[in-house]
């Protein structure tokens, strides 16, 4: 059973800088776009950073310039750098990939449990 697990998230001071990672575990064929998104109680989730099979990528305006979103196709991993941290980027952090399993016949959607991040002003 294929799933994701987010790592590296935690308390962090503005203007300090963390590394999230989202490890794709159990049998994975390859893993395909895949993205970051966050919440915050009471409000929607939104999207942070994605990056395409490609490796093309995409960024909130919010985050623009901070954050960079990467893959490591080979190691199954997704991550995301951020830096210059403000305390509205506290969160919920959920990464979204798309992973290719033996089991079937295309890739599907999976989401990790979510890691919180807080920065301190």
């Amino acid at each position: 059973q294929a799933q994701l697990v987010e790592s590296g998230g935690g308390l962090v001071q503005a203007g300090g800088s963390l590394t999230l990672t989202c490890a794709a575990s159990g049998i994975v064929n390859r893993i395909g776009a895949a993205a970051w998104y966050r919440q915050v109680p009471g409000k929607q989730r939104e999207l942070v950073a994605a990056i395409t099979r490609g490796d093309s990528t995409n960024y909130a305006d919010s985050v623009k310039g901070r954050f960079t979103i990467s893959r490591d196709n080979a190691m199954h991993l997704v991550y995301l750098k951020m830096n210059n941290l403000k305390a509205e980027d506290t969160a919920v952090y959920y990464c979204n990939v798309a992973l290719w399993t033996p089991d079937a016949p295309d890739y599907r959607d999976y989401w990790g449990q979510g890691i919180q991040v807080t920065v301190s002003s």
